[in-house]
């Protein structure tokens, strides 16, 4: 873990700290005593998650509204996080939005945001952060990736576009640090996880999607992720079944192409929860939608 000052606790920003696996990060650095900055696009569940990190004995919480995509907000927050702390530690980034439906039907505005959240939003913190973990001479930049950023599967084209293309950019930010050796880039990849995005998803298929099974908890992979910080990895598959899968998608892509939409349409759709066409939380946060858990059970 990058080192803080003596008896100072770690300082954290949290991006995509409003819902999912991000909250339930902030939930588990919290525990520990940290200073937390917490960083999605909509102020209100910020302030609801920030006072669940108090509660769980967070040394400091601060809120800062942003988006990912706002290259001068993301400099603003963590500018100030500096300010205010005197370092930053580490930035755990997990902002993403989905969309499912054909590449075809999909409108080409909402295909480009989530691939831009996914893509450029990585680029646009890492532009602000290094800087800052060079001048200190250390930290540590978690990315929370996808079992989708090493598969692919129908109607979700633009999800996968955006993490295949995070993960090429992950790996140039780790080639691009080794120069610096407390600096460390870390990705983390779950599969099917229990959060509110399957809901708050955009969707143009008629139906909402849901976790693939197996489903796992937004805890359990937050506990990846916080491990990263004492232990990086390159990329760890926070999923059991997910290199399984990998493994299939690489050795038997015609058997793999054959079974991924039938199965997809059982396991990874919600009939009980149909839609008319939407764009979900795509381009604005939807606060009442915000949870760290969504409606399914994670193991």
């Amino acid at each position: 873990m990058p080192p803080a000052a003596p008896s100072q606790p770690l300082t954290v920003l949290v991006t995509g700290a409003s819902s999912g696996i991000g909250r339930a990060t902030v939930h588990l650095l919290a525990g520990r005593g940290a200073r937390l900055v917490l960083l999605a696009r909509g102020r209100a569940a910020l302030e609801d998650t920030a006072a669940e990190a108090r509660e769980a004995g967070a040394a400091e919480v601060v809120v800062c509204p942003a988006d990912v995509l706002d290259e001068d907000a993301l400099r603003t927050a963590v500018d100030g996080s500096v300010a205010r702390f005197g370092r930053l530690d580490a930035v755990v980034h997990s902002a993403q939005v989905v969309a499912y439906g054909r590449i075809e039907d999909v409108p080409k505005e909402v295909y480009e945001r989530v691939v831009d959240t996914s893509l450029h939003g990585t680029a646009n913190l890492a532009r602000v952060v290094l800087p800052v973990f060079r001048r200190q001479g250390a930290g540590h930049l978690v990315i929370v990736s996808s079992l989708l950023a090493s598969v692919a599967t129908p109607f979700m084209g633009s999800y996968i576009a955006a993490k295949w293309g995070q993960l090429g950019l992950i790996r140039v930010l780790q080639q691009e640090t080794r120069d610096v050796a407390d600096v460390h880039v870390s990705a983390v990849a779950p599969g099917g996880v229990n959060t509110p995005i399957y809901a708050q998803a955009g969707s143009y298929i008629g139906i909402k999607g849901r976790p693939p099974i197996p489903i796992y908890s937004p805890q359990r992979v937050a506990r990846s992720v916080v491990a990263r910080l004492e232990h990086p990895r390159r990329l760890v598959q926070s999923g059991f079944a997910n290199p399984v899968v990998i493994l299939g998608f690489r050795l038997f892509p015609a058997v793999y192409d054959a079974l991924v939409g039938p199965l997809l349409r059982v396991f990874a759709l919600a009939d009980d929860h149909r839609t008319s066409a939407t764009e979900g939380n795509v381009f604005r946060s939807v606060p009442e939608g915000n949870a760290t858990e969504g409606r399914w059970h994670g193991l």
